[in-house]
């Protein structure tokens, strides 16, 4: 009786790499119009400049190719069961790679002294010893207040003293809030709209999402991201 053959690694290639950059998918990303599969970053790049399937060619949106695109938690599972020590690989490249992006620590009129942290802030003196994502990848951000005469409550927002801080890439839109409620010393029934690029973000978006789909600068211009907050506009 023969012994059932052992599949390599190799012999799933086709199903677990991405046909843009040829590497293992990394945030596997599922084109919901055509259900191609490609890295999360190598998809969002190639829609910058193009709205077809780069496999296909198929239009995938007329204006807006990234409304269609789906992240495959399942498959990410099953490529780093599959391929040893590539989740501890991409872990460490992302460090990396926000590392290099955030605020130079020693740059020109102390940067540093300029922002506070959503972790670290002078009002802040609890002395708790929480984590708060300390270890984590960090991004800078410029919350700024979008003012508008003709918005009620526009009296009640207003401008933070300290509109840059720095803070872990997987902060939510609904810390963020918190944040700025804290701050400015809002009502606990009084809510925001936070939005990028003129768009209100949801409560349950990461930084790092809104960074990689929603945030179009890039470059030496692209830091610090800047999200703006409003009184929140009921459109019922």
């Amino acid at each position: 009786m023969t012994s059932p053959r052992k599949h390599l690694v190799k012999d799933f290639n086709h199903f677990i790499t991405c046909y843009v950059c040829k590497g293992y998918l990394i945030k596997p990303t599922t084109v919901t119009e055509c259900l191609h599969t490609f890295c999360k970053s190598c998809i969002i790049q190639h829609f910058e400049d193009s709205n077809d399937c780069p496999k296909c060619g198929i239009q995938v949106h007329e204006t807006n190719p990234r409304e269609m695109l789906r992240l495959d938690n399942t498959l990410e599972e099953i490529i780093f069961k599959l391929v040893p020590g590539l989740r501890e690989k991409e872990q460490q490249q992302e460090i990396e790679f926000w590392r290099s992006r955030k605020w130079k620590e020693n740059g020109e009129d102390g940067p540093r002294s300029k922002r506070s942290r959503l972790d670290d802030d002078d009002d802040d003196d609890d002395g708790g010893d929480g984590d708060y994502h300390r270890s984590d990848p960090q991004i800078a951000i410029c919350l700024d207040c979008l003012r508008n005469s003709s918005l009620v409550g526009e009296n009640i927002v207003k401008g933070l003293m300290k509109k840059f801080i720095r803070c872990s890439t997987r902060v939510t839109v609904g810390t963020i809030k918190k944040f700025l409620s804290l701050k400015l010393k809002l009502p606990s029934s009084y809510e925001l709209d936070v939005l990028c690029n003129g768009e209100i973000m949801g409560k349950d978006h990461t930084m790092e999402f809104i960074y990689m789909t929603r945030w179009r600068l890039r470059g030496e211009t692209a830091y610090p991201m800047v999200l703006e907050y409003r009184p929140r506009i009921d459109f019922g």
